[in-house]
């Protein structure tokens, strides 16, 4: 009998082989069209994998299911990498990490039911974020084939219209390729973010002859109208300007450089935009420019006439907590009508594409140049050494058990390549990182912004890794971030894929204890477990490090970053009492809000609180 085996399988794979050749060949027969569009009888997941791949589609991060298997073995066939995630929250920040080192759409495949709600945190944050993603779902049996009672049948779609900018939904096998060029389009039309589409897995396995135009062409906003009065506003070369701009200037820098040399104005960016101009730029201050941001920015704007905001919303995490200097004068250009003035009042609106304003702007030099501002140049140049001499100030630490975080910044700000990508967790160092980390090019400074998605950075830096061979990819994480998505590391090691990542271990939510400690004199729920994370990297698979107090930083960053596969550093980190501007701006703000009855209520209680001697945090 066992010599009949392989008789058997040879069989059914020629079985196998002849169900599969009529589709194959009415692919083959098909002529490739000019216009990169899809051509030839085929599958509905084949017709999936080629308009992917015609959209420049680097990579594919998911899990598969039962509803999109057929969509990941076709994948393979043609060749279209993908990677595998351990939780379709990493798959979702995977793509984002793609996106936001790319500047294409990130793409994540997941299943509906539990992978939609997994992956609706990273979905999130890349639609908080502005961050253009296309998120396939491979969804139930629709129509005709609609039986009751399926497996992950909720009303995902509901689930998926909270965080992206839309759903789309395929009506047959026959438009998968036009509906998911739509997908592509609007995901960086306008302002960028997810967009989900849905596609019934009987979809997948029907058979379709195509013929069908390549990708569609991007519909970049212009107002003439807007634009006019910006450049009349700018015209008054007695008027001193001042550039805010975003994360929508990152693929311009050079034209940002440009306009701020024209206009001898200082260039703030939000924490998203860090890296629209070269932070060694001598018009470079930093990001933000109010009591919340860096000091130089605040400084530099101060006495400005007209700020000229460029991709910059005015959220919330950019203003702390709208702290925000009022300006004679705000200029806000923007790629989606609705963010204009939503927070601060403009003088003009402009609804435009950020690289088609800055290109235009500069065509008119002859009205709006000013001369050399020599002082203007110094005066920068003198605060960013007095911010330097503040970031170097030694701090008092109760126990001098742990590395200062804030060395730590600065050592791999100190010893990180100029083109490296450096992906920024949810702690209270993104502050002082967003403050002090110099970054020379676009696309190479990564924050989880307006989410606030904790662990976000350990599966966007490896999905970024994926696509960017060669580059340096390193995380700063907190250890509360870590519990968070830390799992994804086993994928990092999987691929081999050369992450360091950095993980600032105090066994505590530092952040939330510095929001309770002032607030509530006493902290809740804040205390981690003390992890033993050489035992995890063993268990994941990675190279790991410790560094501590007596150790030289920067020849253990040096060594961490010099590694050529994936590793886990454990960095034994104890906070001191140096201050985090954002935090105090914002706290100031807070206040300021509360009626005389809610301030008594917290003075009363901080009051009481304060004669008890007993410990009462966590």
């Amino acid at each position: 009998m066992s010599s009949m085996v392989p008789n058997r399988r040879t069989a059914m794979q020629v079985l196998g082989a002849a169900a599969t050749l009529p589709a194959m060949q009415g692919q083959a027969l098909g002529k490739p069209r000019p216009d990169g569009g899809i051509r030839g009888k085929m599958s509905g997941a084949r017709a999936l994998v080629e308009t992917l791949i015609t959209e420049g589609t680097g990579c594919v991060y998911g899990i598969p299911g039962a509803q999109e298997n057929e969509f990941w073995d076709a994948m393979k066939q043609a060749g279209l990498p993908y990677l595998l995630s351990t939780h379709e929250y990493g798959a979702a920040c995977m793509a984002d990490g793609y996106a936001r080192s790319t500047g294409r759409p990130g793409v994540l495949a997941v299943v509906p039911g539990p992978g939609v709600t997994n992956a609706a945190t990273g979905l999130g944050e890349a639609l908080l974020d502005s961050v253009p993603m296309v998120a396939l779902v491979g969804d139930v049996a629709r129509g005709e084939k609609y039986r009751p009672f399926q497996v992950h049948e909720i009303p995902a779609h509901l689930v998926l219209e909270g965080v992206t900018k839309k759903v789309l939904h395929c009506p047959d096998a026959g438009r998968i390729p036009a509906v998911v060029r739509e997908a592509f389009r609007l995901s960086m039309d306008g302002e960028p973010g997810p967009v989900g589409v849905m596609i019934p897995y009987t979809q997948l396995v029907d058979s379709h002859r195509y013929d069908e135009p390549g990708p569609l062409p991007r519909a970049l906003a212009w107002d003439q109208e807007g634009f006019d009065r910006a450049v009349a506003c700018l015209s008054d070369r007695r008027c001193r300007v001042g550039l805010f701009v975003g994360q929508g200037c990152l693929d311009h820098a050079p034209l940002v450089a440009r306009a701020a040399e024209m206009l001898q104005a200082p260039v703030a960016t939000t924490v998203s935009g860090k890296g629209a101009i070269d932070s060694f730029h001598p018009l470079s201050v930093g990001w933000g420019y109010g009591a919340a941001a860096s000091a130089v920015a605040e400084k530099a704007f101060a006495k400005l006439d007209i700020v000229l905001a460029i991709s910059a919303r005015y959220s919330e995490v950019s203003t702390g907590f709208y702290s925000i200097p009022e300006h004679k004068c705000v200029i806000q250009v923007d790629s989606s009508a609705d963010n204009i003035g939503q927070v601060v009042k403009v003088a003009a609106g402009v609804n435009a594409d950020a690289g088609l304003f800055l290109d235009r702007l500069l065509a008119e030099e002859g009205r709006l140049a000013r001369p050399f501002n020599a002082h203007l140049h110094n005066d920068i140049a003198k605060w960013r050494h007095q911010q330097e001499k503040e970031f170097q100030t030694r701090h008092a630490r109760r126990k001098q058990a742990g590395v200062d975080p804030m060395d730590l910044v600065l050592a791999l700000r100190e010893r990180r390549a100029c083109d490296s990508l450096m992906f920024v967790d949810v702690t209270i160092s993104e502050h002082w990182a967003a403050e002090a980390v110099h970054a020379r090019q676009p696309r190479t400074y990564f924050n989880p912004t307006d989410n606030q998605g904790m662990g976000w950075s350990i599966p966007a830096a490896i999905g970024a890794a994926r696509v960017n061979p060669g580059r340096q990819v390193f995380t700063l994480t907190g250890d509360g971030c870590f519990l968070m998505a830390g799992q994804e590391i086993s994928t990092a090691a999987r691929e081999n894929l050369p992450v360091a990542f950095f993980i600032i271990d105090d066994h505590a939510y530092h952040y939330m204890q510095a929001l309770q400690q002032k607030a509530y004199d006493r902290t809740t729920a804040t205390r981690l477990a003390r992890l033993d994370y050489e035992a995890l990297a063993r268990g994941y698979g990675v190279g790991y490090m410790e560094i501590g107090p007596a150790d030289n930083l920067h020849a253990a960053v040096d060594a961490a970053l010099a590694g050529q596969g994936p590793l886990l550093v454990r960095v034994v980190a104890e906070y001191t009492d140096r201050p985090v501007r954002w935090l105090d701006a914002t706290r100031k703000r807070y206040i300021s809000e509360l009626s005389v009855a809610q301030k008594t209520r917290f003075l009363t209680r901080l009051g009481s609180r304060a004669l008890q001697l007993r410990d009462r945090s966590d």
